[in-house]
């Protein structure tokens, strides 16, 4: 589980890919992006740590951390 606090970016995968393809390459290749799912990448959460590859769309995680927030 990723706590809210250290999420600096929820984006959405097909946006990720044809804007910032050297960011993503670049990422790769220093191992910094870690796959959650073998499942497609839908989006991709940015942490202060880590970025992660997510089979769960922006727009439901989006929802996910509003809720989480009310609580």
């Amino acid at each position: 589980m990723i706590c809210i606090r250290e999420v600096i970016a929820i984006l959405d995968a097909n946006v990720v890919k044809n804007a910032t393809p050297p960011f993503l390459n670049a990422c790769h290749q220093k191992k910094k992006i870690e796959h959650l799912s073998p499942d497609e990448i839908k989006s991709y959460v940015i942490t202060t740590h880590h970025i992660y590859a997510s089979p769960i769309s922006s727009t439901t995680l989006k929802k996910r951390a509003d809720l989480t927030q009310k609580i």
